[in-house]
């Protein structure tokens, strides 16, 4: 079995060079140049863009014709392919990924909405390809994907709403009056439609990420295991602090620390810090 994914998800390196995963490009697209996320572009290259320009990124999903030519190609390995992906309430590449995959009926193409993004579609990902690593069943996979989703939260905070204004993920009207109150939302991810919506707000960046801790140990009691990976855009402080706050709280099982996608960056700026995680009692066992 094949996996497939796209580059709106992210995983330490040293997680993600031992699974053999395919990625599809997500583009950007900053002062009339185009960009392969992660490709053409690392998270460094694109924050140094982003502060030499008034500009405001864009991004597009990829074509139904770039996944038709990968199904193509590695179907002729193997029939069979699990194509796992940011959610369809953010981005249209779920959408592409189905039409690909009823353009190539002789293959067995299963298409999988995870319904978030960035590390905790990542996780999502590892599992599927450590299944397919192990030779279990498709059926058997996508269980263990479904129940890696159930299990698995994301927050995120940001000290500048411009971009996700700018890129429509928010509302607008909302969005510009927390931007004149000078309000620092946390936002998560809802797992019915997979989109975002608001579980917190703070008056300043740093009670912002003690909220976001706040708001996991309404969850989970002082001391509770957790699996745990914090990321940001381009705000290796903020994670630092976010990092420390989550280890006086829990007992924490790391990942690295690790940058976003540019092309997620795009829509949140540099600012971004988050954390993903998942009650390691509730976690299912990988292959």
């Amino acid at each position: 079995m094949q996996i497939v994914s796209d580059r709106g998800m992210d995983l330490p390196p040293e997680i993600f060079n031992a699974l053999n995963v395919h990625l599809v490009p997500l583009i950007l697209t900053l002062d009339g140049k185009s960009y392969r996320s992660g490709v053409d572009i690392q998270p460094t290259e694109f924050y140094a863009l982003l502060a030499g320009t008034d500009s405001l990124p864009s991004t597009s999903q990829p074509s139904p014709g770039f996944f038709t030519e990968l199904y193509e190609k590695l179907g002729a390995e193997d029939r069979e392919i699990l194509s796992v992906h940011i959610s369809s309430g953010l981005s249209g590449t779920v959408n592409a990924a189905l039409v690909a995959a009823e353009m190539v009926p002789e293959l067995d193409v299963t298409v999988v909405d995870t319904k978030t993004l960035s590390g905790a579609e990542g996780w999502q990902v590892e599992a599927a390809a450590r299944a397919a690593q192990a030779g279990w069943s498709k059926e058997r996979t996508l269980a263990l994907i479904e129940q890696v989703g159930a299990a698995t939260e994301t927050l995120f905070t940001l000290s500048d709403l411009k971009y996700l204004i700018h890129g429509g993920r928010i509302s607008h009207i909302k969005g510009l009056i927390a931007s004149v109150l000078n309000i620092k939302p946390v936002i998560g991810v809802e797992k019915k439609g997979g989109t975002y919506v608001q579980r917190g707000q703070a008056r300043t960046f740093s009670r912002s990420v003690k909220r976001l801790v706040d708001l996991i140990a309404e969850q989970h009691p002082a001391g509770t295991a957790l699996r745990i990976q914090v990321l940001h855009a381009h705000n290796p402080e903020g994670a630092a602090m976010l990092h420390h706050l989550l280890d006086q709280r829990f007992e924490c099982a790391w990942l690295p620390t690790g940058t976003i996608a540019p092309v997620l960056g795009a829509h949140t700026g540099p600012s971004l810090v988050g954390a993903v995680w998942a009650p390691l009692e509730q976690y299912p066992q990988l292959p």
